[in-house]
């Protein structure tokens, strides 16, 4: 099938991938020359795992193209799909503008009937935005079919190939059957399934799947400082309820707040627009305002330990991205705790595997990069763990310590276990662990 994807970003890209892995001749688009020019090089703007090799794969054998022509692209595909951004405004909306600035494109260079569908994460009611858009610049008839992603940064190749479920919100039999042939060969395997759905559920699903996985990230997190309190472990506490068929375990891990480029985004979107229909989703606003406090926990543990005023103290970070397997900083829990720190008269010495040259575009030369992180614990006072990525799970704890000015480790994402860490010489704080007994 020929299939056209605007917008080569995060989800423009690994869709357009994938699409062409499973044999369909794929043109991604893209305003911005340089990228078009670089992903043609087979230069990856962002650091997925398995996405330069697939990448590289489907360019040399022709089944995947890269543009700036948005209209050639349009003419020669059955499947066009909208994958451009929509970045929040200040009142935490959508902003659909390039979405439907897209839409119109589209309706411009209809040649033949097509399936136009938005791949963004946009509001209920967007389809039928978009509907009206490329309507007003056509009279060829076309479908229009809400198909969400739920891609997890980290993991994005195999959610794609391996779905949970495929999210279809189709109006027509016509559509339901070319987006079923589309996504026939990603649902082979047993289990997985494509949900066809009315486009509004479909628009809803999306920002009800973010909104409770973030709902039980802030709840954890609040449930760990009543841990803390009560003189509780979390771990424990999260095993135990866990166990229950009717929670399951997943995203029960407390931390230092949820970031990226989806959670916050889709839950301050969908709180604006039930506002905007006169409802008030409080279970919601509460989640964000739980986050807001959690990403400030670790800056106030490293305060309670080392004073308020921590001029002339050094503070090592592992880990800037927002969470392992990307370099994405968006809403990065790391941002606020280093800024803090900065703030107050902390000196800031930092390692990430992958995230160093998007933080020097936040942080420019105010936060020393270290090359390794055994580099970025050398003379710290304190040394906080900010990103699970697995480099940092097992290190030479008796190196590390030594390299410490003072083995006080703050471990915000729980990797290490503390009564360990007292036997290995370290004054640990985790999230809403015990404290060594």
């Amino acid at each position: 099938m020929h299939v056209a994807v605007i917008g080569s970003g995060y989800v423009g890209l690994v869709a357009g991938a994938c699409l062409a892995e499973t044999g369909n001749d794929v043109i991604c688009v893209d305003k911005d020359a340089t990228k078009i020019t670089r992903l043609q090089r087979n230069e990856i703007p962002i650091y997925e795992p398995g996405l330069e090799p697939m990448v590289q794969r489907n360019q040399t054998e022709g089944r995947l193209t890269f543009t700036t022509d948005l209209g050639t692209a349009v003419r020669a595909s059955k499947v066009v799909l909208i994958a451009v951004g929509t970045p929040p405004g200040e009142d935490g909306s959508a902003d659909l503008q390039h979405v439907l600035a897209v839409a119109r494109e589209i309706g411009r260079n209809m040649n033949e009937p097509k399936v136009v569908v938005t791949k963004s994460t946009v509001p209920v009611g967007t389809a039928e935005k978009v509907r009206a858009a490329v309507k007003s610049e056509t009279e060829t008839p076309f479908s229009v079919c809400s198909n969400p992603e739920f891609l997890k940064e980290g993991a994005a190749i195999d959610d794609f190939m391996k779905p949970d479920r495929v999210v279809i919100g189709v109006d027509n039999d016509d559509a339901r059957a070319i987006m079923g042939e589309l996504y026939a060969p990603f649902t082979r395997q047993g289990g997985n399934r494509v949900l066809f759905m009315d486009i509004a559920s479909a628009e809803v699903t999306k920002y009800a799947a973010n909104a409770m996985l973030a709902t039980r990230i802030s709840f954890m997190n609040q449930m760990a400082t009543f841990c803390e309190l009560v003189g509780a472990d979390v771990n424990n506490v999260r095993l135990g309820i866990g166990s229950d068929q009717r929670i399951g375990r997943a995203f029960l891990y407390p931390g230092p707040g949820y970031g990226g480029s989806c959670f916050p985004k889709d839950v301050k979107a969908i709180i604006r627009t039930a506002e905007d229909l006169g409802l008030s989703l409080d279970v919601l606003k509460s989640v964000e305002d739980v986050n807001d406090r959690q990403k400030l926990v670790v800056l106030r543990k490293a305060q309670r330990f080392l004073g308020d005023d921590l001029t002339g103290k050094t503070i090592g970070i592992w880990g800037l991205a927002f969470k392992a397997e990307t370099d994405d900083m968006r809403e990065a829990p790391a941002i606020p705790l280093i800024e803090g720190l900065l703030d107050a008269g902390a000196r800031v010495q930092a390692h990430d595997p992958k995230a160093t040259d998007q933080a020097r575009l936040i942080f420019g030369d105010r936060v020393m990069y270290a090359a390794d992180p055994y580099s970025a614990a050398h003379g710290a006072d304190a040394l906080v763990v900010m990103t699970e990525w697995l480099v940092y799970r097992n290190p030479d704890f008796e190196r590390l310590r030594k390299l410490l000015r003072r083995p006080l480790l703050l471990d915000g994402r729980n990797l290490y276990e503390p009564d360990r860490m007292a036997a290995l010489g370290f004054e640990y704080h985790g999230i809403g662990r015990r404290s060594p007994m």
